[in-house]
């Protein structure tokens, strides 16, 4: 690649930098460890009702499987265009599992175009045919690559029930409310490749135009260049910088839904102008495929009467991901 000209960034991308405090921190040792989780739970409360992110310190994950997974993407993004197109997910049928070359993936399709590539895996069911399940699609010539993977994905899918224990607590539920929504949830890592930009940037081109994620949490590890920005209620971007040994995490739209937009599930995008490849891996964890989602009896009142009506988990994904993949258009 030759060398870059500097980015000239138009106005409406401009993040305002803030302390990273306007995106809390909050250490969930005690959730992870089984001590007394209600102070983080009030904390969680604080930042799903106002923010919509938080990081996370203190999660539990080895930091040594975290590196193991950013070397497999950085691998896989460095094979061959040809051998990564082989694998492309609309190969994958109803899994949706597999390569999203640049710009097969928009996520804000009126506005912005992607740039970015992605690999999206998750649990082996093979044979399943079935929305979000179904076996990988798994490139050759990587020694270990599905298995870190696959020791990646279960580790987070393990400190997800960890984090929805929490979200139920701050929510004044039992701790194991959401337990019944996730015997057999929908989940997927993904690992992404956003390309540095350069000349001048504006909304329609991107590495990902703004947008809410779709079902319950999203755990994020980013690398150290950043280029996330959030959306504040104040209509600002606000950054996200890195922070060494934390996780970012968010709600989606399930979660907004359930609780009558109580919480937030908030805009975001990201835009790299770093000069620098950005690698990063979101997980999205979802809920049971039939698992319904409708406002909490306590999120609603005379003054807040339902603001949605019910919606089945696997539908809601796949409507979804409709609007975003132009492969999915004619299904």
């Amino acid at each position: 690649m030759g060398e870059l000209l500097a980015p000239l960034l138009a106005d409406r991308l401009r993040a305002k930098r803030q302390s990273f405090d306007r995106i809390p921190l909050v250490d969930i040792a005690a959730l992870v460890d089984g001590g007394d989780a209600r102070p983080v739970a009030r904390e969680i409360r604080w930042a799903l009702t106002n923010v919509g992110f938080l990081y996370i310190r203190n999660h539990g994950i080895p930091p040594a499987l975290i590196d193991a997974a950013y070397q497999a993407s950085r691998s896989f993004f460095a094979l061959p265009i040809e051998v990564k197109n082989a694998l492309h997910i609309r190969h994958s049928g109803h899994s949706l599992r597999g390569y999203i070359p640049l710009f097969g993936e928009n996520t804000d399709p009126g506005k912005t175009r992607d740039l970015k590539e992605c690999f999206d895996l998750g649990p082996e069911t093979p044979g399943r045919d079935q929305p979000f399940f179904g076996a990988n699609q798994w490139p050759g010539g990587l020694p270990g690559f599905a298995e870190t993977l696959m020791q990646y994905h279960d580790a987070l899918a393990a400190l997800s029930h960890v984090l929805l224990r929490g979200v139920a607590l701050s929510l004044d539920l039992a701790p194991d409310y959401f337990a019944a929504k996730m015997r057999d949830p929908i989940s997927v890592l993904r690992l992404i490749h956003y390309p540095p930009q350069s000349g001048r940037i504006d909304e329609e081109m991107i590495g990902i135009g703004a947008h809410t994620d779709y079902g319950n949490l999203t755990i994020l590890a980013q690398d150290q260049v950043g280029g996330l920005q959030v959306l504040n209620r104040d209509q600002v971007w606000v950054e996200a910088p890195p922070i060494d040994g934390t996780f970012v995490l968010n709600i989606g739209d399930l979660v907004q839904r359930m609780t009558n937009d109580l919480y937030l599930a908030n805009l975001h995008r990201v835009v790299n102008i770093s000069g620098r490849e950005r690698y990063s891996m979101p997980f999205f964890v979802e809920a049971d495929t039939e698992a319904v989602f409708a406002p909490l009896p306590q999120c609603v009142s005379d003054s807040n009467p339902p603001r949605y009506a019910s919606v089945r988990c696997g539908a809601h994904m796949f409507a979804r991901y409709k609007d975003s993949f132009p492969h999915l258009q004619d299904v």
